[in-house]
């Protein structure tokens, strides 16, 4: 994790034609110790250390497992899986956006939407059968509006699982992205009836202002 030696911050004056907000989000960026690091150790994103973090946790990224990042530009998550999981021919992660992500050695990155109808069967053929692991870090561009926000990904986060559910394997594990306060009851219902244990959790690296924590599924029962 981050390193606390630096604990000096950089202040950022407010430029003519830029919005306070920009130069809030600048300052944030600047002095976020989890965006420093992700340069040092070459990270695609800060979100790298989520992932980390979630799998400190739980264990979940083994060697030789076959993992899906949806949403996966620009690509921080594939890093981390990767590592985790090694480097073999054919890859054993697989990344799904909509926008164009850099090459990464050991994972192969499809430019689609996973909700187009050819995407579960693309994505099987990529990994030669079922993925191990589904992961979402995906979410909606925020409106600031946290009741809209949170329906925005909770449609997100079902769209997901009904994917995860086509091409997850027996015993396979599912974690997405969630608003606090935006998980509908029925949904966390559905996960505990098809998955042997559901927890959630907020790593270190996600900001304190934000409401985002992950869902953790393990043990999928085959529906």
């Amino acid at each position: 994790m981050p390193s606390k030696a630096h604990n000096l911050k950089v202040r950022v004056k407010t430029a003519r034609g830029r919005k306070n907000s920009s130069t809030r989000w600048l300052q944030r960026q600047l002095n976020d110790p989890y965006v420093k690091e992700a340069k040092q150790l070459g990270y695609r994103a800060r979100s790298a250390f989520k992932l980390k973090e979630l799998d400190d946790k739980y264990h979940f990224l083994k060697k030789g497992g076959k993992v899906v990042d949806l949403g996966c530009a620009p690509g921080g998550w594939s890093q981390i899986a990767v590592q985790k999981v090694g480097i073999e021919t054919p890859p054993l992660v697989v990344g799904l956006d909509l926008l164009p992500v850099e090459p990464l050695e050991g994972a192969s990155f499809i430019q689609l939407d996973f909700l187009d109808d050819k995407a579960p069967s693309l994505l099987k053929e990529h990994l030669h059968g079922k993925a191990d692991i589904i992961l979402s870090d995906m979410a909606p561009n925020t409106t600031g509006l946290h009741t809209v926000d949170c329906l925005r990904l909770m449609n997100l986060l079902e769209n997901a699982y009904c994917f995860a559910k086509e091409v997850l394997k027996p015993d396979g594990i599912f974690i997405a992205k969630v608003f606090q306060g935006g998980v509908e009851a029925s949904f966390l219902q559905t996960l505990k009836q098809d998955f042997q244990k559901v927890t959630h959790f907020k790593p270190d690296s996600s900001r304190k202002e934000s409401s985002e924590f992950y869902i953790v599924a393990r043990g999928f029962r085959c529906i």
